[in-house]
């Protein structure tokens, strides 16, 4: 039996689109060529099939009973191409990259430096998730992660980025110069800080750099570090943060640091599963990451 040949595509696109939108015109809009070009379409489809696939009438366009049998076919013929398209399309591109850590991290040091991270690796695909719970990143629901604590996890690929101090901070406008005068300022606690231990907080800064006067149960209290750094800023107080998080403003002038105390903090790790180590864009981003860290002073 002599096989059939098939109308051409073109042809087969402009039914399917008219059956759609039920209307010549509208097709004609949605493919972007004019409704003469939709009517001759549909006209050489009806002579290769030699038969009619639409009822036309002024108000309305119908399918005929070869209408709707070619519809099935024509509904599920495209919707195929478009998904293998969509596929294609989707394999070419890079992999996302989803990257784990604090909003403090986010905010304080890698929001301020992303165009930079852009302009060194502009075709990776960046997604970021912030949370102080520990994701597991075996799920595979997230492929890097920057955590801060005293030590490597050995069960994952960890790379140290930066050795993490606590420092004084305060607005230059408060002028402090001698280690008296703090207790005469209103202190600043960040509260539920878990890492590092003994907590930097004003006890162990009393305890190792005084002064004695120094009122522990005064100031103000504090739940996230972000809030006491503003709220330093502002002038309305002296905090204890970390020098990494710090480290823009006091550059910039509008934190100071009146004391070369400091008291030890964690580390800042980028870890991420040992199998997804050598992943491209996480060996650009761990390269990142080395080289802006590596230009920051430890204090």
């Amino acid at each position: 039996m002599k096989k059939v040949r098939l109308p051409p595509l073109g042809s087969l696109r402009a039914f399917d689109v008219v059956a759609q939108q039920n209307s010549f015109k509208r097709a004609a809009e949605e493919i972007g060529v004019t409704a003469t070009a939709i009517s001759h379409q549909i006209r050489v489809l009806e002579e290769a099939l030699g038969t009619a696939v639409f009822e036309r009438s002024a108000r309305e366009v119908r399918l005929t009973a070869a209408g709707e049998i070619l519809r099935q076919a024509t509904r599920q013929a495209f919707a195929g191409l478009q998904a293998a398209v969509e596929d294609i399309h989707h394999a070419a591109r890079p992999a996302a990259l989803t990257l784990t850590t604090t909003s403090n991290f986010l905010t304080h040091w890698l929001v301020p430096r992303l165009a930079d991270l852009k302009n060194a690796a502009p075709d990776m695909d960046l997604r970021l998730h912030t949370g102080i719970e520990l994701v597991d990143l075996s799920r595979n629901t997230v492929d890097v992660a920057i955590r801060y604590s005293e030590s490597a996890d050995e069960t994952l690929n960890s790379t140290l980025l930066y050795q993490d101090t606590f420092v004084l901070v305060a607005s230059p406008s408060l002028r402090l110069t001698t280690a008296e005068e703090l207790a005469g300022a209103t202190l600043f606690h960040v509260e539920n800080r878990h890492i590092p231990q003994p907590s930097p907080d004003w006890e162990n800064w009393r305890q190792h750099f005084g002064p004695a006067t120094l009122k522990l149960d005064s100031g103000l209290r504090f739940t996230d570090e972000t809030h006491a750094i503003q709220a330093a800023i502002a002038g309305q107080g002296v905090a204890i943060v970390s020098s990494l998080l710090a480290h823009d403003f006091i550059e910039k002038g509008i934190l100071s640091t009146p004391f070369l105390h400091h008291l030890p903090g964690a580390n800042y790790y980028l870890v991420t599963t040992k199998e997804k180590a050598e992943r491209a864009d996480i060996v650009i981003l761990r390269r990142w990451l080395l080289d802006k860290m590596s230009t920051i002073p430890r204090m």
